[in-house]
């Protein structure tokens, strides 16, 4: 008699999405507070110049979320490592939107 085992397959793609559309859509929304409300721009800046600050603020979260998501697997499952992996994982991800969100307004509003 043989024993079947049944494998399941897990996508390791659609497990990485998550944390990716989780940050894109935590810094879309971020920089939305900051660019939507903007009544008469500089003319100066083009025609489209809000589409920079939304590419790259929007980058910089899908990273975070990639970041976090590679040392929560790589981390500690557990105890106050998983604390401190978890926590630093925030920090990187507030500082990479903080600087992809430098780089996007670069030249339009903040000069």
């Amino acid at each position: 008699m043989t024993q079947r085992h049944h494998l399941t397959e897990t996508n390791h793609k659609s497990l990485l999405l998550k944390p990716v559309l989780i940050g894109a859509v935590i810094a879309l929304l971020l920089i939305a507070l900051f660019l939507i409300p903007i009544q008469d721009p500089n003319p100066e800046w083009g025609k489209f110049w809000m589409v920079r600050p939304f590419i790259l603020v929007t980058l910089a979260g899908a990273i975070g979320g990639a970041v976090y998501h590679f040392m929560a697997k790589m981390g500690p499952q557990t105890g106050w490592k998983k604390t401190v992996t978890v926590i630093a994982s925030i920090l990187i991800y507030v500082i990479g939107l903080w600087i992809g969100t430098v780089l996007g307004l670069d030249g339009t509003l903040w000069d």
